[in-house]
């Protein structure tokens, strides 16, 4: 019997694709986390594992101003405010609760359309 697969890969793998179906979007790891960058230099989503010890499987995504605050107010159990970037709006999204990937989609779709230039913006489609 195969063993069951690490649900932190398998959310890994989902945000991948994700984030790299994005215009002109590389990873690689920062801090020791993997990180999403436009054109290389402006990080728009980061993967935690068990953050410094935190417990939690999530993402960190730039947001527009409001929506942190929003998002933690509504529903603390699936959205927090990370460390480090959270003074700056980014929002933490859990991925170790029940996750509704159509909405972390978008969410990182959100957080590329905050740092991405109007460019690049302009490159999605108007449902993206």
């Amino acid at each position: 019997m195969a063993p069951a697969p690490d649900p932190a890969e398998v959310a890994l793998a989902r945000v991948r694709e994700v984030c790299l179906g994005l215009p002109e979007v590389t990873e690689r790891p920062s801090h020791g986390a993997p990180t999403f960058f436009v054109r290389g230099k402006k990080t728009f989503v980061m993967f935690h594992d068990d953050h410094h010890g935190d417990g939690i499987l999530g993402l960190w995504c730039a947001a527009a101003p409001g929506v942190q605050e929003e998002l933690v107010g509504s529903e603390p159990e699936r959205f927090y405010r990370p460390a480090y970037v959270g003074h700056r709006g980014w929002v933490g999204v859990r991925l170790d609760v029940e996750v509704d990937w159509d909405e972390v989609a978008v969410i990182c779709t959100d957080a590329y359309r905050c740092v991405a230039p109007t460019s690049l913006v302009a490159l999605l489609a108007d449902d993206a």
